[in-house]
């Protein structure tokens, strides 16, 4: 993946207005990523048009997705981009599994 892929994904979740944007390097904690990205939709529709912006500019820039999870989904909508996990969830949702205290240990 091109190093500018962080910077790819922080210009477009930017660009859309996402909320509180996260990135965390949790490569020491786990096999399956070694970052997450961790934002916030306004509502569903404000996370679809998240996700397929970010989608539109990561296809621009030939970086890879390998999978999309909850598209319809009102409260969480995952990108798996292999060394990047964009999570793109409700306010609700974010609140309710606290995936930064999850995976940050300086918040533990």
């Amino acid at each position: 993946m091109p190093k500018s892929s962080k910077k790819i994904i922080k210009n477009s979740l930017e660009d859309l207005k996402a909320q509180n944007t996260t990135f965390l390097d949790i490569s020491k904690l786990n096999s399956f990523t070694d970052n997450l990205v961790i934002t916030s939709g306004t509502s569903s529709r404000h996370m679809s048009a998240i996700k397929d912006r970010l989608i539109e500019d990561l296809k621009k820039n030939k970086i890879s997705i390998s999978g999309v999870e909850g598209q319809d989904s009102a409260d969480w909508i995952l990108l798996d981009l292999g060394d990047y996990v964009v999570n793109i969830m409700s306010l609700d949702s974010r609140k309710l599994y606290d995936l930064e205290s999850l995976w940050d240990p300086s918040l533990n």
